[in-house]
């Protein structure tokens, strides 16, 4: 049985060497915690928690007319926490395969909203050009479809839509005062998640077959593969 990561499906697409090395040898890059990024996400679930207590839409929902209210489960803490997750698990193909969501939204007729909360600070807000330009907005797509596929496969029914609650940091302000203006941008997808048990197909034969070769677009990969060109070229370069 293979415990599988929606992090490491997103790997596996971008690189599937990164991922075989990170599954079997728990090589990954080092990466620098968020803190102020998971400090928006915290306080934007408590403002979704205090509307699920009370059974009531988030005022901007009403702003910007969903007809939805904060999904009241049960297990909502267990589904939002890291390394435990909503899971799927399906014995006859071997795999767990499970994902921490931000929250999650219900509409009259039943169908749940996946969302995701992300915070950045940049001079004008396009949502459009990012999604053109990056491939990183792409996987923010992904996520929520990787979400969207473990809702149906516990029996959940789903929207198509899913939003990404954006947080943008006004950093042009006359005066700090400790305190971090936002502006609000809610930004609504299309989603199809058709694609997720492929994906996670995908990944299996990566995790039983040899090492792939790196990815061509890999930033970590050629990162390594030009410090050992450095490297070869000057011993002293080397680490012992």
């Amino acid at each position: 049985m293979y415990k599988i990561s929606r992090s490491g499906i997103e790997n596996n697409i971008n690189c599937q060497k990164c991922f075989y090395l990170a599954f079997h040898h728990k090589i990954r890059p080092f990466g620098l915690p968020f803190t102020l990024n998971s400090a928006v996400d915290n306080l934007c679930k408590n403002e979704f928690d205090y509307y699920r207590a009370k059974a009531e839409p988030h005022p901007m929902f009403i702003e910007y007319g969903i007809d939805a209210v904060p999904f009241a489960h049960e297990k909502m803490d267990e589904w939002r926490e890291n390394f435990k997750g909503i899971r799927y698990i399906d014995h006859e193909k071997g795999y767990n395969f499970g994902g921490a969501v931000d929250d999650i939204w219900q509409k009259p007729n039943g169908e749940l909203i996946v969302v995701d909360v992300k915070a950045t600070s940049k001079n004008v807000f396009d949502w459009e050009d990012t999604y053109s330009k990056w491939e990183y907005a792409k996987g923010y797509k992904r996520q929520l479809e990787m979400y969207q596929w473990l809702l149906k496969m516990n029996g959940f029914e789903v929207a198509s839509e899913a939003y990404l609650v954006y947080y943008n940091g006004k950093k042009h302000e006359p005066m700090f005062n400790q305190k971090l203006e936002f502006d609000l941008h809610l930004v609504k997808l299309e989603c199809n998640s058709d694609w997720v048990e492929g994906a996670i197909q995908d990944a299996i034969k990566t995790i039983e077959g040899d090492m792939p070769k790196a990815s061509k677009n890999c930033p970590h990969c050629n990162y390594l593969k030009k410090r050992w060109e450095v490297s070869q070229k000057d011993p002293r370069n080397l680490i012992d």
